[in-house]
């Protein structure tokens, strides 16, 4: 129950997984995300890094919690904590669009919106910036933080932003207006 707790307060995921097992004979599941998009399966291997809502399904044999990315995470919108599913096997991830896997060689570079970053490789390093120089250039381009990846390893994106699917519906949807 800790953990599960942990896990949704702190990762923004379920509080409780539920375990499905098909008989002898054999069974199929169906999961669903929330969000309109691909859904993915990735080997964890040792461990991989999912961010808030990625987290779909998994193997048994993995295992899946959170992790303290450090206050870098907090201006990327991931409040500080990442989803770390650790051990063999295969975790399903889902997302907002379609996915893209970015593979980085070592010393490469590459700059995501925040709101776009689906799963990393504990590989791939990573820090938080603001995505203009200087305050008038970051309220002009409504654009607030990305995070800058340098390889070796292998990220995953969506192509859409959920944030701007939310900020889109608060809009145009008649019981939100005032």
């Amino acid at each position: 129950l800790m953990k599960g707790l942990k896990r949704s307060v702190l990762g923004g995921e379920s509080l409780f997984m539920t375990t499905l097992t098909a008989p002898s004979g054999g069974g199929w599941v169906d999961v669903a995300a929330n969000l309109p998009g691909d859904a993915v399966v990735l080997p964890v291997g040792e461990e991989l890094y999912l961010t808030r809502g990625a987290y779909l399904a998994s193997e048994a044999s993995v295992e899946i919690d959170t992790k303290w990315g450090g206050f870098k995470n907090i201006g990327g919108g991931e409040g500080g904590f990442l989803i770390r599913a650790t051990g063999g096997g295969d975790v399903v991830v889902s997302c907002y669009g379609a996915i893209d896997r970015v593979e980085l060689a070592a010393g490469e570079q590459i700059v995501v919106d925040s709101g776009h970053l689906v799963a990393f490789e504990p590989s791939v390093e990573y820090k938080t910036r603001k995505a203009s120089a200087g305050i008038m250039n970051t309220l002009k381009s409504g654009e607030g933080f990305v995070m800058e990846f340098t390889g070796p390893g292998v990220i995953h994106t969506q192509t859409r932003n959920p944030d701007f699917l939310v900020t889109w519906l608060t809009e145009v949807l008649p019981f939100t207006r005032a």
